[in-house]
């Protein structure tokens, strides 16, 4: 059974990664605004923003990876409603194969398709000034971190896509995740907001993920704020995947 799981998992997911193959400008899409932010928050507003960082972009990154995943995690939602849509889920109910091999098809396929959107932040981020001296074993932890938020954050797009109605719906869910490192300490330092919009912005997952980032490029101790950030990601990642699950069970029994 496990084998057979796994066997139509990747049989399914090379289908879904087809069809990102033949719409890359979706990956180049997800990257254009998070480099659009960059470019216009070190450009125009980063001499103006003091947050002890010689060069702002290095401060600035991890909150720009987040947006990018935030962006990504829209058009695993829309490629879900499309697919409930068109049929082919009634289809594969009639093919002997796993269910849930369906909708794990589309989170590895976000998975790939935000890889590659975060490398692309990264080039350019690069290209801009952006320097770090972490080791092998750092960049490994960032990448571990920002794999675990993009499943997080996949599962929720899951959701979205059985649930919403029509395009627009399935995708306005991105909103308010792309909003949140505004709030947070991704673009300034918590401490020079206001109280109330300080206690919320330290108090959400978004800044002990940026921090954690942050301090893995910049070669500093993460202290305890790691594990904040994975058990974050992680109970985000866990809920959601329960939810969308029985979401899916319900509408395809």
């Amino acid at each position: 059974m496990t084998m057979r799981f796994f066997g139509d998992t990747a049989l399914l997911t090379g289908r879904t990664m087809r069809h990102i193959t033949r719409s890359l400008d979706t990956i180049l899409t997800v990257a254009i605004m998070p480099i659009a932010l960059m470019l216009l928050f070190v450009y125009v507003f980063g001499g103006a923003i003091r947050t002890g960082s010689h060069h702002y972009v290095n401060y600035l990154l991890p909150g720009i990876l987040l947006i990018t995943i935030g962006m990504g995690i829209s058009y695993t939602s829309l490629r879900l409603l499309t697919d409930m849509q068109s049929g082919i889920f009634e289809r594969f109910q009639s093919m002997p194969i796993a269910r849930s091999s369906v909708l794990w098809a589309h989170v590895l396929t976000s998975v790939v398709s935000n890889l590659i959107s975060l490398a692309l932040v990264v080039l350019v981020a690069l290209l801009m000034g952006f320097r770090s001296g972490a080791g092998a074993s750092a960049w490994l932890a960032i990448a571990g971190i920002l794999v675990v938020f993009t499943l997080a954050l996949t599962w929720l797009a899951v959701i979205a896509g059985l649930t919403a109605k029509t395009p627009d719906g399935a995708g306005a869910f991105a909103y308010p995740i792309i909003f949140l490192p505004f709030i947070s300490s991704a673009f300034v330092p918590t401490h020079t907001m206001p109280a109330p919009v300080r206690a919320f912005a330290n108090n959400q997952p978004v800044t002990s993920i940026v921090n954690t980032i942050r301090d893995l490029f910049a070669q500093q101790p993460v202290h305890t704020e790691i594990w904040t950030a994975l058990a974050w990601s992680l109970g985000i990642l866990i809920v959601a995947y329960a939810l969308a699950m029985a979401t899916y069970h319900r509408r395809v029994a």
